[in-house]
């Protein structure tokens, strides 16, 4: 009787791993798990500065692009960004990151945008669509140019994955610098306004691509405008979410800024991230789609840029 039981037992157990239910089997795991795609999308700031200047030669330092692209290839090493959205960023810093990337083997491919050019992996990602942009000097209801040396620009493409075939949209941007307060040295009636007008433009272009590809939205870029800004109100008032909100593995709380000009550099400032001004803006992504937000400022960092870079970790 109790050998009858106990295949009995043992037939019933057989049956139950067969049909799936036999504990938490990789098989199970696999079947049950939606895979995702996890990329590393940055924004840096790289400092038009393509000389050297008399004050640095003097300290036994060299801000010129030839010396400070060697720093930027080890961030980047460092890092692993799939896409970078780069501002500040002469056709001489340009090539020779470019260079650099190549030499040291690394798969990158650039979408030219003026300062605004979008760097990227093209061993994962195609380009679909591509549209660049200057900002317009004019600012309705301001007078005055908003524009310095037209390096004001939003550069933008709409990638597909190519190992899902998932697309999604990235623009990087650079907006109007000068400060609406007037006690300021850089004060310039209607500065906080034209950022808003510019960031406008930006997401009209951006909502134009979404209503084609029906897709998330990445914004990245130096906004010159802090978190309690009326330009970064009406992004979230367009539906915009900060990366800094909603990432749901790490936050950053540092600002990212340092003193870095042709007349010498600072250590970094920790600051708040409520101070920062190089920001990262998502649209239309799953909940839980942005696992990392950080801002990348090892030591040697302070002789490349005042900004130090920005990125998040996103699923799709």
């Amino acid at each position: 009787m109790k050998k009858r039981i106990l295949g009995f037992f043992l037939v019933l157990v057989m049956s139950l791993c067969a049909l799936g239910g036999c504990g938490d089997t990789e098989q199970g795991k696999d079947e049950n798990k939606e895979e995702k795609y996890s990329l590393r999308l940055m924004s840096n700031n790289v400092w038009s500065c393509d000389t050297n200047s008399g004050a640095w030669q003097a300290i036994g330092y060299d801000c010129s692009a030839s010396v400070r692209a060697e720093g930027f290839l080890k961030v980047y090493q460092e890092t692993s960004p799939d896409v970078i959205g780069m501002q500040e960023c002469t056709v001489l810093m340009k090539d020779e990151i470019t260079s650099n990337l190549a030499e040291a083997g690394l798969t990158y491919s650039v979408i030219e945008g003026g300062h605004t050019p979008i760097f990227y992996r093209s061993d994962k990602l195609e380009v679909v669509e591509t549209t660049f942009e200057q900002y317009p000097e004019a600012v309705p209801g301001y007078e005055g140019s908003f524009n310095n040396g037209q390096t004001k620009s939003w550069n933008v493409a709409v990638f597909k994955i190519k190992e899902t075939g998932d697309n999604f949209i990235f623009l990087n941007t650079h907006l109007w610098w000068k400060s609406s307060s007037p006690g300021s040295n850089n004060y310039q009636e209607g500065s906080d306004e034209a950022r808003k007008y510019q960031l406008g433009i930006a997401i009209g272009k951006i909502k134009e691509y979404q209503e084609t590809y029906k897709c998330a939205a990445i914004l990245v870029g130096d906004l010159n405008a802090e978190y309690k800004s009326i330009g970064l109100e009406y992004a979230f008032e367009e539906g915009f979410k900060h990366g800094h909100d909603i990432a749901v593995d790490y936050v950053d709380e540092t600002c990212g800024m340092h003193e870095c000009t042709t007349a010498g550099f600072g250590p970094i400032r920790p600051g708040t991230f409520e101070e920062a001004i190089d920001h990262i803006l998502i649209n239309g992504a799953e909940e839980g789609a942005v696992r990392r937000f950080e801002r990348y400022s090892p030591q040697y960092y302070v002789s490349l840029s005042d900004h130090s870079p920005v990125y998040i970790d996103m699923e799709f």
